[in-house]
């Protein structure tokens, strides 16, 4: 993957990162995939500090990957909580691309969660797909080329 006219300053990866590439990022966001929508539920499920946590959710709201959307639970006062935008579901396959490595080289044994077409109950995975259809095996099929707004000069 390199252009020696790629602009590495304007960088999609970099730019990603900036916005998802830190761990409680994810972690939040594969527990709003799982289909956890409220602070203290997400709290619970992640164990992650609450200062953490609520900079986290400020950030993937901001970032427009999330929406905060306000409910009132009866009897209750209104709290917020935390919705996967266009934006945020576009993630989906980095998450279980991501899922996928980790289930590959990080456990012994089978994965701990599975994933399935709820339409058909078989395995889901993520591929790389030309706009041919063709099937990319690795990266050794691609070419990399300069194109849009950071394919300026470096």
């Amino acid at each position: 993957m390199s252009d020696a006219t790629f602009d590495r300053s304007r960088c999609s990866v970099a730019g990603t990162l900036a916005v998802v590439g830190e761990k409680w990022s994810l972690l939040v966001l594969r527990e709003a995939f799982l289909g956890v929508r409220r602070f203290a539920d997400l709290q619970q499920a992640l164990g992650a500090p609450k200062a953490v946590l609520t900079d986290r959710l400020a950030t993937l709201v901001r970032e427009g990957v999330l929406s905060r959307e306000p409910y009132r639970a009866e009897g209750e006062r209104q709290r917020h909580e935390y919705r996967l935008t266009d934006k945020g579901r576009d993630l989906y396959p980095t998450l279980v691309a991501l899922m996928a490595w980790g289930d590959r080289y990080l456990t012994d044994g089978p994965p701990p969660l599975a994933l399935e077409h709820r339409d058909c109950g078989a395995a889901v995975r993520v591929a790389l797909v030309c706009d041919d259809g063709h099937e990319i095996g690795g990266p050794r099929e691609v070419r990399a080329r300069s194109a849009g707004a950071g394919a300026a000069p470096a």
